[in-house]
């Protein structure tokens, strides 16, 4: 719960300060924003740790094989790093380029699900022989 407040109130503090600095300097305003970002999701080490520990316990007690689930966790981690490519992007005043970073994350998130979408593909031809 603190992670998550700390996480907000620097975000908050970061926007207003490259609110301000936007109408002089926007070049610094999107580099604070940058700044801001990177220490929040370092902050999130420890948190990210935990889950994965987590997770990794629960492919073990399933008895689901391994393999299955890191299609799922590069495609949860496409989709984040996506977001905030494509926002910084727009911050930047770049919405094409926001676009192509979304456009090549589906791409990649596909491409990562592959190996899970040929499992269910086999899983529904052995079931319905």
């Amino acid at each position: 719960m603190e992670t998550v407040i700390r996480a907000a109130v620097l975000c908050v503090v970061a926007a207003l300060l490259a609110l301000v600095l936007k109408k002089g300097t926007p070049e610094a305003a999107l580099l604070l924003t940058l700044a801001a970002a990177v220490v929040v999701l370092l902050s999130l080490s420890e948190s990210l740790k935990t889950l994965m520990d987590f997770l990794g316990e629960l492919v073990a007690r399933s008895g689901i094989s391994h393999e299955l689930f890191i299609p799922l966790y590069k495609t949860v981690g496409i989709a984040l790093v996506v977001k905030v490519g494509g926002n910084l992007c727009r911050d930047a005043g770049e919405s094409a380029l926001g676009s192509v970073v979304e456009t090549a994350g589906a791409v990649c998130a596909l491409l990562a699900a592959a190996p899970l979408l040929r499992a269910v593909l086999s899983l529904l031809l052995e079931l319905m022989q």
